[in-house]
């Protein structure tokens, strides 16, 4: 099927608009329905359980409703590597990249508008305590160790992807990709999500962020000389490509080379499902 650039941008930003619509408003039940006044040590709404899980699904079903048409990147840093690894042209990556900012910021939207009338009666001077729902902020200050922990997560991200959807490797069936591409973002927040809030998506902070910043969030890390918002943009655009470029030197290269020999050496009639023989 051949979709021209009109569908493929629609597809990238509704299924990124629903990435952020889900992802952000986990992140919204959980900083605005704490008990008023605070109690120590309360879990609200599951609590960081909740939000890895969240994210997790919002990938899913961002990817089921944009995979078909635009192979559901979702994600500059997906497009990008996609692209360096020749497996997509340079040309789409514009147009891509574009509508993953716009839906991100769309999503962000969306969010803001539903939990509105919350937001005035819990933060209505948009303070550090929920500036977080709408994006990334660093545990550690400086750049390099948010910047590392990017590159780290989005690197097993595009990894684990190519691992996923390679035809020559352990496919899931029937469909299953989305969910096992959520679990992967589970897994990554989770294990990695401390540092920096796990972005691995420079369309998923970013576009949120700046619509934060618009709505008049003061201390933003895009407008207030503290730089957050660099991290988890410039991070997963380099780890996205070192996962992928480690995925084809040590995965992909030796699993097109096997398949060759197998394809080669199969008995004359035999159907390509054919395989040596341990």
């Amino acid at each position: 099927m051949k979709f021209t650039k009109g569908q493929e941008f629609m597809a990238e930003f509704l299924g990124t608009l629903v990435l952020i619509a889900f992802g952000c408003g986990v992140c919204a039940m959980v900083g605005l329905f704490g008990s008023n006044p605070a109690v120590p040590g309360e879990v609200v709404k599951g609590g960081y359980t909740n939000i890895t899980l969240g994210w997790g699904l919002a990938v899913t079903f961002g990817i089921y409703i944009s995979g078909t048409i635009s192979g559901a990147h979702l994600n500059p840093a997906v497009s990008l590597a996609m692209a360096v690894t020749g497996r997509m042209p340079w040309s789409k990556v514009p147009h891509y990249v574009i509508a993953q900012m716009l839906g991100a910021f769309a999503g962000a939207a969306l969010v803001f508008l539903d939990f509105y009338a919350k937001w005035q009666l819990v933060d209505p001077g948009y303070t550090d305590a929920t500036r977080w729902v709408f994006c990334t902020f660093p545990a550690v200050p400086g750049f390099w160790p948010g910047f590392i922990d990017q590159v780290i997560g989005t690197a097993l991200l595009l990894g684990l992807i190519l691992a996923v959807v390679d035809k020559l490797n352990c496919q899931p069936g029937s469909n299953l990709a989305p969910i096992v591409i959520g679990l992967i973002v589970v897994v990554i927040g989770i294990s990695f999500g401390g540092m920096n809030g796990y972005a691995i998506n420079p369309a998923r902070d970013l576009g949120p962020r700046i619509f934060e910043t618009i709505v008049g969030f003061k201390n933003n890390g895009l407008t207030d000389g503290s730089n957050a918002w660099l991290p988890p943009v410039l991070g997963p655009l380099v780890g996205g490509v070192l996962g992928a470029l480690a995925y084809d030197l040590f995965i992909g290269r030796a699993l097109v080379k096997a398949h060759r020999i197998v394809t080669e050496q199969r008995p004359e009639g035999m159907d390509a499902s054919y395989k040596e023989a341990a």
